[in-house]
């Protein structure tokens, strides 16, 4: 990784959020210094947690340990329960924290037997990674990759002078690949304070950033606070969108704002890492997997994959995801008659109302059209009759228009959806659910 690294010298690597600005050269040698001081004393091959979201300091720290073919676990979460227990499940025996102006090291005694796959990466000397999933609908797995594998993947990236923002975090797959994707091409991240809409506005006027990737749900708090017209945007050449299903409404509304950027919908997932997509056209939520080391198939309208890129397996989950090599992807898709997909939703996210079935994202792109709403998510809601009906939490543009919107949003909707989809229960909220991802968090 250093030895690519260095063939960009001078040009800026990192734009930290303390708005300093590092060379390549200054990460290759802020990692050599941590080679030899800080891991000085950790043997080649351990398992390593980095308590740390992105910056500096922890770009360079995740080098020097992918150097020394460190097993890492990047854990971006503060409380002391979860960052415990994924130390454990990680069988870590280092924890390295940022404290003040330095990083404190600390050991972990560890009794258990190395798990057979982190004892084979260290059999083989190869760097690991381990991925926690969100843990949305339980116990979060641990993910283990053969990092050396991964970062392999990036290593014929040609050079390019480019802007990008590194926006997911640094335990998400979609994160990392953007940071490797950067450091690949000997382009710039700016890595951002916090991910908060006008924030991030502000920082694509300072610094010209030209790529932007994000999910629907981010991109349409962009557009309900307004912060694209009080920053200049016009840097903007590519915002890539994924994470979680894109409404069609919300996509056309994007593109009525910036009619100059193109869109590109990423598709992956944290047991196959990213492949490489291209979309039919910027206001087309049609999408085509092409990558050579990406394969899918089709089951029962739902998205399986096999990469070169995929997990070895999980620390504490079993593989039943996993069927001779392919994985489930829970994502449910149509596929047009030239090849492209359209993802539509999550297979566990369907509403059954007495046996007809409804999705979500369906019933949310219509609600989106309305002049009145700003937002909305829809999920599941208990019914006596007819087993699950739908409710919807709507945002409005006008809160006046609470008493009457749940009459306005089945008006609406009559002449656009089945009877059975439109929403029985309506709450108006200030603001719908969704992770410090930026990912909806349906109820039910």
């Amino acid at each position: 990784m250093l030895s690519k690294l260095a063939l960009f010298d001078q040009k800026i690597a990192i734009i930290d959020h303390d708005d300093h600005s590092y060379t390549y050269d200054d990460l290759i040698k802020r990692a050599l210094v941590y080679q030899k001081t800080l891991l000085d004393n950790i043997p080649e091959g351990s398992s390593v947690a980095i308590l740390s979201d992105y910056s500096f300091e922890a770009i360079a720290l995740f080098s020097a340990l992918y150097e020394k073919k460190a097993i890492i676990t990047p854990i971006t979460s503060t409380t002391p329960a979860e960052i415990n227990e994924r130390i454990a499940i990680a069988q870590c025996s280092y924890s390295i924290a940022y404290h003040g102006e330095s990083f404190v090291v600390t050991a972990h005694t560890n009794n258990a037997t190395p798990h057979p796959m982190l004892a084979n990466l260290q059999k083989m000397g190869d760097a690991g990674l381990i991925l926690f999933s969100s843990g949305s609908t339980g116990k979060p797995k641990a993910m283990v990759h053969n990092l050396s594998h991964l970062v392999a993947h990036y290593e014929l990236k040609k050079s390019k002078t480019l802007v990008m923002l590194l926006f997911l975090m640094f335990d998400h797959i979609g994160g990392l690949n953007t940071m490797l994707n950067i450091l690949s091409m000997g382009a710039t991240m700016v890595i951002p304070h916090n991910r908060n809409p006008e924030h991030i506005c502000s920082l694509i006027e300072r610094y010209h950033v030209a790529v932007l990737p994000s999910s629907p749900t981010f991109l349409n708090l962009i557009l309900m606070s307004g912060a694209h017209e009080r920053y200049d945007v016009s840097s903007l050449r590519m915002i890539t969108y994924g994470t979680e299903t894109m409404p069609e409404s919300l996509l056309s509304k994007l593109k009525i704002v910036f009619p100059k950027i193109k869109f590109l919908q990423t598709f992956g997932t944290s047991e196959t890492g990213i492949a490489t997509t291209s979309s039919k056209a910027s206001d087309s939520t049609l999408m085509r997997i092409e990558d050579a080391s990406c394969e899918y198939k089709i089951v029962n309208h739902t998205l399986w994959l096999k990469s070169d890129t995929q997990i070895l397996g999980y620390l504490n989950a079993s593989m039943e995801s996993f069927h001779e090599g392919w994985f489930d992807t829970g994502d449910l898709v149509e596929e047009s008659e030239d090849g492209f997909l359209r993802i539509i939703g999550r297979a566990k996210e369907v509403i059954n109302v007495g046996g007809q079935k409804v999705l979500p994202n369906e019933v949310e792109s219509v609600i989106l059209m309305m002049p009145e709403v700003q937002d909305c998510m829809v999920s599941a809601i208990s019914n006596a009759i007819t087993g699950q009906s739908v409710a919807v939490e709507v945002v409005l543009k006008d809160p006046k228009e609470a008493t009457s919107i749940k009459k306005m949003i089945r008006a609406f909707c009559k002449s656009r959806l089945d009877g059975y989809k439109i929403p029985t229960h309506v709450t108006v909220v200030e603001q719908t659910h969704f992770s410090e991802r930026f990912k909806k968090m349906r109820l039910g």
